[in-house]
């Protein structure tokens, strides 16, 4: 074999051994023109009380409980007042990071009074986002 061939056929095996690595990193296929957004409350929603609906919506997209393994599917995770987990590995279970894996589009929060952010980061069946990532924009919400 000549040099540059000897190199090509190392870099080959050399990329062939990496790939799982990269391939786990990496979450669950979504389409590019799939959206996670808020129905309610909307961005600078005054709620009374802290107890509220909040209702998620998914274009291009189907909600699924964690676990289904079906192409195109994901289940809703509300970021409370935090930024964004990283987006290779499983989205944390706290206060700021809630899990909807059993499919829900709606949901009871309370939260305490003041200024919150709020963001749907759509999950894979192992809580995982996708890749690219579907997340919402984030909003503002005062509770009184």
């Amino acid at each position: 074999m000549t040099g540059l061939l000897k190199t090509l056929v190392s870099l080959a095996l050399s990329m062939a051994m990496l790939a799982p690595q990269f391939a786990t990193a990496a979450g669950t296929a979504s389409p590019q023109n799939a959206q996670v957004y808020f129905i309610w409350p909307g961005d600078g929603t005054v709620i009374q009380g802290g107890k509220f609906w909040l209702r998620m919506g998914l274009r291009n997209m189907g909600v699924a409980p964690k676990g289904v393994d079906f192409p195109n599917v994901g289940h809703h995770h509300l970021i409370i007042d935090a930024e964004l987990p990283a987006m290779d590995q499983p989205i944390p279970s706290d206060r700021n990071h809630l899990h909807f894996g059993a499919g829900e589009t709606e949901a009871r929060i309370e939260l305490p009074p003041g200024k919150h952010t709020l963001q749907l980061l759509l999950g894979d069946r192992d809580h995982r986002p996708h890749d690219p990532p579907v997340v919402s924009k984030k909003i503002t919400i005062t509770v009184r």
